[in-house]
């Protein structure tokens, strides 16, 4: 497989809430791995799977709890998957459910994949990181079988169990632990990891399942970013984004959100045609076009959102780009500015008629 190095911020649903309930504190463990604390409210955020798998590893040693994966991983269910959810339980089959989950999973992890095979009437529902020696890759496997689990249990019933559940690890807690969380014990040392089950559960029918929402859901989803392993330019755009108002969206910023160095990242920006401080440019320039139809938001604002030191300095930058100075180019798009108090006053006195 393809081998990506992130996953979407959205692996981090609930972590605030059961990171706490652990008796942990959720934004010191994430600057403890050099992960932004913010983007627990941002779950399209792309955070390093190195790093993911360290969090989960540092909460283990903090919590003294050896199931911390399993455990987060039971405690999220299905809201790790976020809308892609929508389009997986309105399938029209269990089965049909899985294989969406297969074919969409890409939106949410590109450093793992999932497997859906049938063998002699047994299925397996598998989860395989590309990057194997990656230090708290067993708690988040593990997590990953808690999650696999919720959804089986989301799509068949309350009630269902696995015939087994495989880990390519040995335990990492006791037997006792792995069976209330579980209701079995795993199969440990094994050559994959997921969940094998009677194959007769594939064919059950989802009876709350809607074909109008399951294909507005694909539609949605058509016009989404997938983490696709030739995208870096991409994830670039997207952590400046982030990155842009607080004034750190330097290379070696963005080089450290992505779990690499400055060189790496320039020599892999290099490999597909562009270079950093052209991403840079070309955010700024979309991001500037794109405020500057908003007439309330004033110029210092607009700048400091571009990541920009003044207004002087954005005002040199857009000339250099666009031959033309901000307000040039607004009154072109026929807009006038407002001062955002004056806008302010005259929606007061609108709400007082």
């Amino acid at each position: 497989m393809t081998v990506n190095p992130f996953i979407r911020a959205l692996s981090l649903a609930g972590f605030e809430a059961f990171a706490a309930r652990q008796g942990l504190d959720p934004a010191r463990l994430l600057r403890a791995v050099s992960l932004p604390p913010t983007s627990l409210r941002r779950p399209e955020d792309i955070l390093s799977f190195r790093r993911y798998c360290t969090l989960l590893e540092l909460c283990r040693r903090s919590s003294d709890n050896p199931l911390f994966g399993l455990a987060f991983g039971l405690y999220q269910g299905v809201d790790v998957f976020g809308d892609m959810f929508h389009l997986i339980y309105n399938s029209t089959t269990v089965g049909d459910a899985l294989l969406e989950l297969r074919a969409n999973y890409e939106f949410y992890n590109g450093a793992a994949q999932i497997d859906l095979e049938i063998v002699d009437g047994q299925a397996f529902l598998g989860y395989r990181a590309g990057e194997q020696a990656i230090r708290g890759l067993a708690q988040a496997e593990e997590l990953a079988c808690g999650v696999g689990l919720r959804l089986m249990q989301t799509l068949a019933g309350a009630g269902w169990r696995p015939k087994a559940v495989l880990l390519r690890h040995t335990p990492l807690g006791n037997a006792s632990g792995y069976r209330q969380a579980l209701g079995l014990l795993p199969t440990f040392a094994t050559a994959h990891t997921g969940l094998l089950f009677d194959a007769s559960v594939l064919a059950l029918p989802l009876s709350l399942a809607n074909e109008t929402l399951h294909r507005l859901m694909a539609e949605h989803l058509a016009g989404l970013e997938r983490l696709a392993a030739d995208e870096m330019p991409g994830y670039v755009r997207q952590l400046l984004r982030n990155l842009l108002p607080s004034g750190r969206a330097t290379v070696e910023r963005v080089a450290d959100c992505m779990a690499m160095t400055p060189r790496t990242l320039q020599r892999r920006l290099s490999q597909e045609g562009t270079s950093f401080q052209r991403l840079l440019d070309e955010t700024r320039q979309g991001l500037a076009q794109h405020y500057l139809k908003t007439a309330s938001i004033s110029m210092t604002h607009m700048a400091q959102l571009l990541g920009y030191a003044d207004v002087s300095t954005f005002s040199r930058a857009f000339n250099r780009w666009f031959g033309m100075s901000p307000l040039e180019h607004q009154k072109q798009l026929g807009l006038r500015r407002q001062p955002f108090r004056l806008q302010g006053r005259m929606n007061d006195r609108q709400g007082r008629r």
